[in-house]
């Protein structure tokens, strides 16, 4: 039985959301079995224009297949993807692409995701040249400002991604994907690969970016701390089924998954005096090739009911913008 989907619902007349999913669902075959895995199993998920939105949840759990999904870097297996009321999957060839530099990606990674053949100039003009956004005689005046909007000089141009340090690299990937000023981007991970000092000055980085150019982000992360720190509401995510979500305030005060409050329980506390013992959650994470039936988290849940077993819990509003997928409060506990 197909889990019954609850949309948000919108105030009439509000403004439509700029990135609005519905029943996203990615499987993947797995090989010498006629079995799939489901990384993301019908996902719905909302951005305001202007919003930074935190995906968390542990590894595995879906968060940037389902990013690479609202893309199309991956291709879903269901589900619609609409911007700004545009249907993405049903986009093809030059109009794919044309869209596509309204929606940026910054990868996790910045030693594997610039290409090391490519000089800097290359890498961050390729796509300035590709839609045609300025006259060939200005693009390396305008890839010098953007290196000065990600804190580099000139002197980056005719280097190479080895010569950088990586919050350097992971600077040329924030300015590669403001080159086509996009007005959403999606940053996978994009300090969990830095030094813990050069973290904050990314993040205070993409900060200042969204004031400066009008951004919306989907910032996908495991690290609470960072998406406490730069999110505006959080979505929880778990085994590629979205859990709760709720304005990132209202979340860390008062977290209604079982699993959220695992999730928070587990983080470290930077001050000595209040040191805690997370009690670790019980059993495995369960395969995405064989889920568990009703919750998909009740195998592991200390506060699971009967139903939990067989029925898919709904969302269930608790308060503004605050939702969560889960029995206990559809029976009102």
């Amino acid at each position: 039985m197909g889990e019954a989907r609850d949309p948000t619902p919108r105030t009439p007349g509000a403004t439509p959301p700029l990135l609005e999913v519905r029943g996203l669902t990615k499987e993947f075959p797995v090989r010498s079995s006629r079995a799939t895995l489901r990384a993301v199993d019908r996902l719905d998920l909302d951005l305001a224009t202007g919003e930074t939105v935190g995906l968390v949840g542990e590894s595995g759990c879906g968060k940037s297949t389902a990013g690479r999904c609202c893309l199309r870097l991956i291709e879903p297996t269901a589900g619609t993807v609409r911007f700004a009321g545009v249907d993405l999957l049903a986009l093809r060839g030059g109009d794919l692409r044309r869209f596509r530099r309204h929606l940026q990606y910054v990868f996790q990674d910045p030693y594997s995701s610039l290409n090391p053949r490519m000089r800097v100039a290359e890498l961050i003009g390729e796509a300035i040249r590709v839609h045609r956004l300025r006259p060939k005689q200005q693009v390396r005046a305008r890839i010098i400002e953007l290196l000065d909007v990600v804190g580099l000089g000139p002197d980056a141009l005719d280097r190479y991604p080895h010569e950088f340090s990586g919050g350097q690299r992971q600077r040329i990937g924030i300015a590669r994907a403001l080159a086509v000023e996009p007005r959403l981007i999606i940053a996978d991970e994009p300090v969990s690969a830095l030094d813990v000092s050069v973290q904050a000055q990314v993040l205070n980085l993409l900060t200042d970016l969204k004031q400066r150019f009008s951004l919306t982000y989907l910032f996908i992360s495991h690290n609470l701390a960072v998406v406490r720190h730069i999110s505006d509401r959080v979505a929880v995510m778990y085994l590629g089924r979205l859990v709760e979500e709720a304005p990132t305030a209202t979340l860390f005060a008062t977290p209604a998954h079982p699993y959220t409050r695992a999730l928070l329980a587990s983080e470290p506390i930077p001050d000595p005096s209040r040191r805690t013992i997370a009690t670790p959650l019980a059993g495995e994470i369960p395969s995405g090739v064989a889920p568990p039936p009703g919750c998909c988290f009740h195998p592991r849940c200390p506060e699971a009911l009967a139903e939990c077993r067989h029925a898919v819990p709904t969302n269930t509003t608790l308060g503004a913008g605050h939702r969560v997928r889960c029995h206990l409060y559809a029976r009102g506990g």
